[in-house]
């Protein structure tokens, strides 16, 4: 894989968990993705794990290659005053603005702020979740998921789902932070062993425990052999 043109889409909760780590990690893997100048597919929330990885991945000019896509239905619901009173406000006045909305992270209704561009990278708003999907997976060669519930796991297995049935042949990799994973991947190993997951199909999902793994992960990538060999484009 060229290096300069990996794009990495990430999964990840629009909240933060109750574990510190998972904050500090993403944060870290952000930075590492600045500092080698990837670009960052996101799901366009400033909350949460979302937003902690997506602000660090701008840092050092690299705002450019950060790119969240959002439906209009997760901002439209009392987040426009917020907004504008984000862009009249001064840097101190917008750093408290932020404090505030990760204050109240755990009462958190599933509307997600747009993003100021310089810190969250640039903004694209679509229809609806099909939409963002189809383009947050256009846009990149890797996927990586983190810690996160409900739109996290949806968001991995589909993408998964689509690698095995040959809809795309790019990596997937899990970030089991702090064992955060270890259920989900035990159950995939119960799938495997009761024979609904054939064991090449297993190895869809790439595992790390680290940010130094994840990147090591990403530059040594060969495509996943066992998906089915189907053909989509046809008529």
């Amino acid at each position: 894989m060229t290096q300069e043109s990996v794009t990495v889409c990430v999964f990840c909760g629009s909240s933060f968990g109750n574990n510190p780590i998972f904050e500090e990690t993403a944060k870290k893997l952000g930075n590492a993705i600045a500092d080698k100048k990837w670009g960052l597919v996101y799901g366009g929330g400033s909350t949460g794990l979302m937003g902690v990885i997506a602000s660090s991945a701008s840092r050092n000019g690299n705002g450019s290659h950060v790119h969240g896509i959002i439906p209009t239905a997760l901002i439209s619901r009392e987040r426009t005053e917020e907004i504008k009173q984000e862009s009249d406000t001064t840097n101190d006045e917008s750093d408290s603005l932020n404090s505030k909305l990760k204050e109240s992270i755990n009462n958190h209704d599933g509307s997600t702020p747009i993003p100021n561009s310089l810190k969250y990278g640039k903004t694209t708003l679509v229809k609806d979740m099909h939409t963002r999907k189809k383009l947050m997976s256009q846009e990149s060669q890797v996927f990586i998921a983190l810690p996160g519930g409900f739109g996290t796991l949806e968001e991995l297995m589909e993408i998964v789902t689509w690698k095995q049935l040959s809809i795309h042949n790019k990596q997937v990799i899990l970030f089991n932070i702090d064992g955060f994973f270890d259920n989900f991947l035990k159950f995939l190993k119960d799938c495997i062993n009761n024979e609904f997951i054939s064991a090449k199909n297993g190895k869809i999902i790439e595992v790390a425990t680290s940010v130094e793994e994840v990147i090591e992960l990403v530059e040594n990538y060969k495509p996943t052999e066992g998906t089915f060999n189907l053909k989509w484009d046809t008529t």
